[in-house]
C-alpha cells in the first residue's frame, strides 16, 4: 500500500479508485493544502496528484524521499522543476486531450464576451436597470463575424480555436515555432510571423506555453502593433503577457479589450486590471466543467495507479525517469 497525496479538494469517485487498487489516500475534504501543508504531508508519500499552482520544486522534491510519481492536473507542467524531478527518477505525468475543447469553447466565450461587452451590459443592468432600447446604446460592441483571428500557439487548443473561427467566417493567421503545413491545408489556415499576425488581426487569442522564450511575449511593443480595435485574449499562462504593460495600453485605449483567465502571479491580479471596464477576467476556468475535470481527476489517477504498479502511464512527461526506474 502506497500513499498517495492530493493538494485538492477531488472527486470522491477518483479517490475510491485508489483505495480499491490498495492506496492510502490523504486529501482535503474542502479547498486546496497550503504549501506548508504540502510539505509537512509530503514525507511518507509515494505518489502526489498537484494543482498547476503547486510550486513542485527542489524544496517539495527533497521533502519527498519515497515519491515516485507526480501527477499534474492540467497540461501545462510549468510549475514542477522536471530537472529535478528527473534527476530522482520521480515520473511526472499530465492531463492532455481531454481539456482541449473545453479551454477551448471558454476561450470563444471570452472573446465574444469581450467583443459585444457582455460583463459590462451584464453589471450595469444589475445596478442600474434596464436602460430601455436606444440606437445608441452605452454597450456597443464589435462584430465577430467575419473579422480576422490571429492564433498564437498551434498546439492543440490553439488548433481547436482556429477550428471555431472557420465557423464564423473568418480569416485565421497564426504563429507558431514551426509551420503547421497539414493543419494549414485542413483548416485554411495562414501562417504569419508574430509581428504581422497582431498589426493586421481583429482578435488575438494567445494558446502557447510557458517557457522562457515565451514569458511576456505580449509586451509593450507587441501591444503598440496592434490594431486600435484588438482585443487580446489569454488561456495560455499569465506570464505569457506583461499585465502592467497591457493594463496600460487599455486604459489609454491603444486596444479595444482584453479578456484574461490567467495571470502573472496567481492568484494575485494586477491591481491596474481590476477597475478596468474594457477588461474581463476570469479566475483560471478553462478546464472548469463537471466532465473535464472528472476526466483530468480519471487520468491522474490512471497514471499514478500505473506507476505505482510498476507499469509506464499514458501521459509521461520525462521519459528519462522512467527508463530510470526500470
Amino acid at each position: 500500500m502506497a500513499k498517495v497525496l492530493i493538494t485538492t479538494e477531488m472527486f470522491s469517485e477518483a479517490v475510491e479508485v485508489l483505495r480499491r487498487a490498495g492506496h492510502q489516500v490523504e486529501a482535503p475534504q474542502a479547498g486546496r493544502l497550503s504549501r506548508d501543508q504540502i510539505l509537512s504531508r509530503i514525507q511518507e508519500a509515494e505518489a502526489l496528484i498537484c494543482l498547476l499552482s503547486d510550486r513542485v520544486d527542489e524544496e517539495l522534491l527533497s521533502a519527498a524521499p519515497r515519491l515516485k510519481v507526480v501527477a499534474n492536473l492540467g497540461v501545462g507542467v510549468d510549475n514542477i522543476d522536471l530537472e529535478a524531478a528527473t534527476r530522482r527518477g520521480i515520473v511526472v505525468t499530465n492531463t492532455p486531450d481531454v481539456l482541449t475543447e473545453t479551454t477551448a469553447d471558454l476561450g470563444w466565450a471570452l472573446l465574444m464576451a469581450a467583443a459585444r461587452r457582455l460583463v459590462e451590459a451584464d453589471r450595469d443592468l444589475r445596478e442600474r436597470g434596464f436602460p430601455g432600447w436606444t440606437f445608441i446604446p452605452p454597450h456597443l460592441g464589435v462584430d465577430v463575424w467575419g473579422r480576422i483571428l490571429g492564433v498564437v500557439g498551434l498546439g492543440r487548443i490553439g488548433t481547436a480555436i482556429a477550428r471555431r473561427g472557420r465557423g464564423f467566417n473568418m480569416r485565421v493567421l497564426y504563429f507558431s515555432r514551426t509551420r503547421k503545413p497539414a493543419r494549414e491545408r485542413e483548416l485554411g489556415l495562414e501562417y504569419a510571423p508574430l509581428d504581422r499576425l497582431l498589426r493586421e488581426c481583429d482578435f488575438v487569442v494567445l494558446t502557447v506555453p510557458l517557457t522562457p522564450e515565451t514569458h511576456h511575449l505580449i509586451g509593450e511593443r507587441e501591444l503598440s502593433l496592434m490594431k486600435e480595435d484588438a482585443i487580446l485574449v489569454n488561456i495560455a499562462r499569465g506570464p505569457v503577457v506583461d499585465e502592467e504593460a497591457l493594463a496600460r495600453a487599455l486604459r489609454e485605449g491603444r486596444i479595444r479589450a482584453a479578456a484574461l483567465d490567467v495571470f502573472e502571479r496567481e492568484p494575485e491580479v494586477h491591481p491596474d486590471l481590476l477597475p478596468l471596464r474594457n477588461a474581463v477576467l476570469t479566475p483560471h476556468i478553462g478546464s472548469a466543467t463537471w466532465a473535464t475535470r472528472g476526466a483530468m481527476a480519471d487520468l491522474a489517477v490512471e497514471s499514478v495507479i500505473a506507476v505505482l504498479a510498476g507499469r509506464r502511464p499514458a501521459n509521461l512527461v520525462n521519459p528519462k525517469a522512467w527508463s530510470q526506474t526500470g
